[in-house]
């Protein structure tokens, strides 16, 4: 398949891209000119700004999947107004890019939701959900809430926590929509939303993405 990713340079993208290049897949990767660099083998660089559909349109001819994933690096709740600049922003720019290239299958990493905390950013990727419910596409919506691996562990000082919640009746499903998944799950559940394109919007949750088999 041809595949145009966002955020190629980020914590996902980077280590997605050599996969799917291993995979046989052509893989097109947004970059702004100074981040070029950052992109992983496996890929032809497309300069442009994730936040100017005219900037990267052309490039996204002839592909049959989009995945966007960029966002604010190392969310917290004093990046409120970013979460409405970039990830926002970003999103309601790719989704019309995939539209007006007639992209056959829209794959975006949101958040689990509703949550007790992080309200901006919980909001940000539920309105670009909405969006890309609104527009003429076929798309699946992944839902993490937190992504363990390198640089990425210290959740883990919360798994008792997940565990006594588990076992309250009405703390139960909450446990559940916000467990945390791993790195691997990820990239597993991105390849598979790839792979099995999706008819209308589907949406993988945390259980779902914990289920994928390795590829």
């Amino acid at each position: 398949m041809r595949i145009f990713v966002t955020g190629g340079t980020g914590y996902i993208g980077r280590r997605l891209i050599p996969r799917l290049a291993d995979q046989g897949h052509e893989v097109r990767a947004l970059a702004r000119a100074q981040s070029i660099a950052r992109l992983p083998d496996g890929c032809k660089a497309e300069t442009g700004n994730a936040l100017a559909a005219n900037s990267y349109v052309d490039a996204v001819q002839g592909c049959e999947a989009f995945v966007h994933l960029v966002g604010v690096a190392h969310p917290s709740p004093r990046k409120a107004r970013e979460f409405d600049s970039v990830d926002l922003a970003s999103a309601d720019v790719a989704v019309a890019a995939a539209v007006q290239a007639r992209v056959g299958h829209f794959i975006y990493v949101s958040v689990a939701h509703p949550a007790p905390v992080m309200h901006a950013y919980t909001d940000a990727r539920r309105r670009a959900e909405a969006l890309i419910r609104a527009a003429p596409l076929n798309a699946t919506v992944l839902r993490p809430w937190y992504v363990l691996g390198p640089d990425h562990r210290w959740p883990l000082a919360l798994l008792p926590f997940y565990w006594l919640a588990a076992c309250v009746p009405g703390m139960r499903d909450g446990a559940r929509r916000l467990g945390l998944v791993t790195l691997e799950q990820m990239l597993r559940a991105l390849q598979y939303a790839i792979g099995q394109p999706a008819q209308g919007v589907r949406v993988l949750d945390v259980t779902a993405i914990r289920a994928m088999p390795a590829s």
